[in-house]
């Protein structure tokens, strides 16, 4: 849905200038010529932003932000001002007014401002859902946060593979949320009432790994007292996440795979086997396929648990979910440790998203606990670290993406402004303000 700029002005060549501006610049517009006329459109979660003159007769743009903002105190009001009318500009500012444009006024003054507002207005909006759904335990948007592509794919896969049985392989780097992926794919499933176990492969005793997985009788080894279940046993009708388990030995390497192939294992001092009904969903962050080339994992293992592969992508390869998720575990943060959730600035998502997070969600996690705690301004987030304003980040973000899709179409202009959702002249103009012409590509 396209957010529209509610623009006000009593004069009517005022007005038709300011939407035809606006629509030139792919920003929808609707235009009144009355204060309250505006006024009715105005919600709390209105996805939008007003424009409007100050002097105005009978109601004027003063009497028209007070309301507004008595209906959403973070409703982003931009103010249009005679030369006269500067130092009430001002003062507007303080009582939180988004800010003020002076007459006559540029085009691109007029749209940048804007774009501006609406991105806050969207952050705004987005960081109010995320803290009514942070609790929502049992809806996959609220696990697997993000709007991206990728996002939306991993959702979608994840609903379709839960409703089936089959064992899943979840690839990704350290930290981009496998584990979530795991859990989603157990609660969202016929299983989801039964036992999820989680295995750290990597952490399992060396001299233990069998008995910790297949149990052992009692006598089998010195020790050994009594029975014990394994882990396989103890997930009966459930799911059992085999976390990294490239790790595991190839010597146990052979009994999992006879395990996972026919539903069944045989405590160590024990010939009788004991049959399994369990799914098993394994993770991965290496490259299993260069594993089984250099002898350390088996091949007949990995076409076995390879029926269906899920990739989780690292944070670097979807930004644009990185203020969404900051959002949401801080929300979480706040929850956790009985803190009202802090106002997150525009510059620190901004910042955030520009972000390497070599530790992915594990790492963006632990800069969202530091932030609610108060004991690390999220570690060089502030404008002023960033060493940019907000609007040379925005342009600097908006340029590199420009390049990155004019690359990707060998400088083809057509399905460049088409990707970007941009019209022809809309990308013109952005390419000749940030320099970039054809051949750059």
């Amino acid at each position: 849905m396209m957010q529209t700029v509610l623009f006000v002005d009593d004069e009517e060549e005022l007005r038709k200038a300011g939407a035809q501006t606006l629509m030139l610049a792919d920003l929808p517009a609707a235009v009144f010529g009355r204060a309250e006329e505006a006024l009715a459109k105005i919600s709390r979660g209105y996805d939008g932003v007003l424009v409007t003159d100050i002097r105005m007769p009978d109601k004027d743009g003063l009497w028209l932000m007070r309301q507004v903002l008595e209906i959403d105190p973070e409703f982003p009001v931009i103010l249009i001002t005679g030369h006269g009318d500067v130092e009430l500009a001002v003062q507007s500012m303080r009582e939180g007014a988004y800010d003020f444009i002076g007459k006559p006024f540029a085009p691109a003054r007029l749209v940048s401002t804007v774009q501006h507002a609406l991105e806050k207005r969207r952050l705004t909006l987005e960081n109010r859902h995320l803290k009514r759904e942070a609790g929502g335990r049992d809806k996959l948007e609220a696990r697997l946060i993000g709007r991206s592509d990728a996002a939306v794919a991993l959702r979608k896969k994840v609903r379709a593979i839960a409703a089936t049985d089959a064992d899943v392989l979840v690839t990704g780097p350290t930290g981009a949320g496998k584990d979530v992926v795991a859990r989603a794919l157990h609660d969202l499933s016929e299983r989801g009432r039964h036992p999820f176990v989680h295995i750290n492969c990597a952490a399992l005793p060396a001299n233990l790994v069998e008995t910790e997985l297949f149990g052992h009788e009692a006598g089998a080894f010195p020790g050994a007292m009594r029975a014990r279940y394994g882990k396989f046993e103890y997930a009966r009708q459930g799911t059992v996440f085999l976390d990294e388990i490239d790790s595991l030995p190839v010597a146990v390497q052979a009994k999992l795979l006879h395990a996972i192939q026919n539903r069944e294992v045989c405590r160590l001092g024990s010939n009788d086997p004991v049959a399994l009904d369990i799914r098993i969903v394994a993770a991965v962050k290496t490259d299993l396929e260069a594993a089984v080339a250099e002898g350390s994992f088996r091949a007949d293992l990995l076409y076995r648990l390879n029926v269906v592969t899920v990739d989780v992508l690292p944070l670097s390869e979807r930004r644009n979910d990185i203020p969404s998720l900051f959002l949401n575990l801080a929300a979480q943060a706040a929850a956790r440790y009985s803190k009202p959730m802090p106002d997150v600035p525009e510059h620190v998502l901004l910042q955030l998203a520009t972000q390497d997070w070599p530790g992915n969600v594990r790492e963006l996690r632990n800069a969202a606990d530091r932030f609610v705690l108060g004991l690390d301004p999220v570690a060089a987030v502030s404008a002023e670290a960033a060493g940019v304003t907000l609007a040379q980040g925005v342009a600097a973000h908006e340029k590199s993406l420009i390049m990155a899709c004019l690359t990707a179409h060998q400088g083809r202009l057509k399905p460049t402004y088409e990707a970007l959702g941009l019209s022809r002249k809309t990308l013109y103009e952005k390419m000749q303000k940030h320099g970039l012409s054809k051949p750059d590509a």
